[in-house]
């Protein structure tokens, strides 16, 4: 396909997701996860729990249960996105999507539906049904494609799912992680298309300029520098050229924290994030798959850039 033109002054819609940070006596730190949540608000960008970045498919119910909560109660209204999450579960997937989409909004956020085996092994028409099922109950509500680089019950949908999924009016928007331009780009001409109001969040960490093209984002690499994201945002939004500057960096983070294994870019969050003094440890899910040390060099330097580039972007 051509590639299609930036698109300079658009206003970024920014989704961040939020790292749940994890003790050395293998626990959530619930505090350090209060304060990143905030800090994802005041950036002005929206929260996104219970996501792979928060260790979805490693913690248990009760607390994906407790992540709501916490949310909810430091959000005090704010809104947002929080995921649906049904692998491991048995019965019908209508019926286990709209018990967690129950949870999700009684506590205020906006539901996204995490994929999961029950539907890789489904045909498209099957998949598209258990969505239609999902619609009945209304929206606002959100779909992800997830690609099995970051989680095995990952699946990318054909271009003519994505054009069908986007007909069901409760689906504002969805998220896409295949990782690949050119896919995404397809998706952003189906969407211009067919539903100009429909939101296309990239989860493209290893090219996050996705959203010069029209992408919104939804990301993990944004949870490592929430306001630099915001900042790159603002400059764009306002046709300033640093845009490129600040967005560049940020890109060298990401093709150093999502290198393979792609799960291990959860420790490289924590590591950057204790360089930061955001959090007072730097450990992994103890499941989860981890970076060694000589990481910590490599990110000290790259905060080092991006935080002498915003400290010249406020003089």
């Amino acid at each position: 396909m051509d590639i299609p033109a930036l698109k300079p002054g658009r206003t970024i819609n920014g989704a961040s997701a939020v790292l749940l940070p994890w003790l050395p006596d293998d626990g959530p730190d619930w505090a350090a996860f209060r304060l990143l949540l905030d800090r994802t608000w005041a950036a002005g960008l929206t929260p996104a729990v219970n996501m792979d970045t928060g260790y979805v498919n490693l913690i248990t119910a009760a607390q994906r249960a407790r992540v709501l909560a916490e949310t909810a109660e430091v959000g005090r209204g704010r809104s947002f996105v929080a995921g649906c999450f049904i692998e491991g579960g048995t019965g019908d997937p209508v019926r286990l999507y709209l018990r967690e989409i129950d949870a999700v909004r009684t506590a205020g956020g906006t539901p996204i539906l995490f994929q999961s085996s029950a539907l890789g092994t489904r045909s498209e028409d099957e998949i598209f049904d258990v969505y239609a099922g999902v619609a009945v109950e209304g929206g606002p509500m959100l779909a992800f494609e997830l690609g099995a680089m970051f989680a095995s019950f990952g699946r990318i949908y054909s271009d003519d799912l994505f054009r069908r999924l986007m007909s069901l009016e409760p689906f504002i928007g969805a998220k896409h992680s295949s990782l690949d331009r050119t896919t995404e780009w397809r998706r952003l001409a189906l969407r211009d298309a067919h539903r100009p109001g429909f939101t296309v969040y990239t989860g493209n960490d290893l090219a996050i300029d996705m959203v010069f093209y029209g992408s919104d984002y939804l990301l993990g690499l944004s949870a490592f520098h929430v306001e630099a994201f915001a900042a790159r945002d603002r400059l764009w939004r306002e046709g300033d050229p640093r845009a490129f500057l600040v967005n560049d960096l940020l890109q060298y983070l990401g093709q150093l924290a999502f290198r393979a294994p792609v799960p291990a870019y959860k420790h490289s969050a924590a590591q950057f994030l204790k360089l930061r003094g955001l959090i007072a440890t730097d450990g992994a899910h103890p499941q989860g798959a981890g970076r060694p040390s000589t990481d910590v060099p490599l990110l000290a330097d790259i905060l080092d850039r991006i935080d002498r580039v915003l400290g010249d972007l406020d003089r």
